[in-house]
């Protein structure tokens, strides 16, 4: 296997995988101010929107929702995200996130779920600080 943790690459394939959790998933982490961005773009109403598509952490901040088939509520038949344009941070982030660049053999996990992990560019310096 090429050493694809020290020079890893990354390039999204559209394959909806992030977009499923596993068993622990309840909900992806957004903002306030996420949440009224995605409504708008929707154009539906706040009363609607946050009973439909968001669950309640603790007290004010939300998630959004991870259906019972284990898929964000907004990945579509076609694993197409409903809302790419205007997803959580998140979302953007994956597969920097802290837990999966912490070492080698996490990342090298995360590429057994993730087709995307090894294609495409080289990840910038400022995300390999840990590798």
């Amino acid at each position: 296997m090429p050493d694809s943790y020290r020079r890893p690459k990354f390039k999204c394939t559209g394959c909806g995988k992030c977009c499923t959790g596993n068993p622990r998933t309840r909900y992806i982490e957004l903002t306030t101010g996420e949440a009224e961005t995605i409504r708008r773009t929707l154009n539906i109403g706040r009363s609607w929107f946050y009973r439909r598509y968001l669950v309640m952490l603790d007290g004010q901040a939300r998630g959004i929702r991870i259906g019972e088939n284990k898929r964000c509520v907004f990945l579509d038949k076609k694993k197409a995200c409903r809302i790419y344009h205007t997803r959580p941070q998140q979302c953007r982030s994956y597969p920097f996130w802290p837990e999966i660049l912490s070492s080698r053999s996490a990342w090298k996990n995360e590429s057994r779920r993730c087709e995307g992990i090894g294609l495409g560019n080289l990840i910038a310096k400022k995300y390999r600080q840990n590798l």
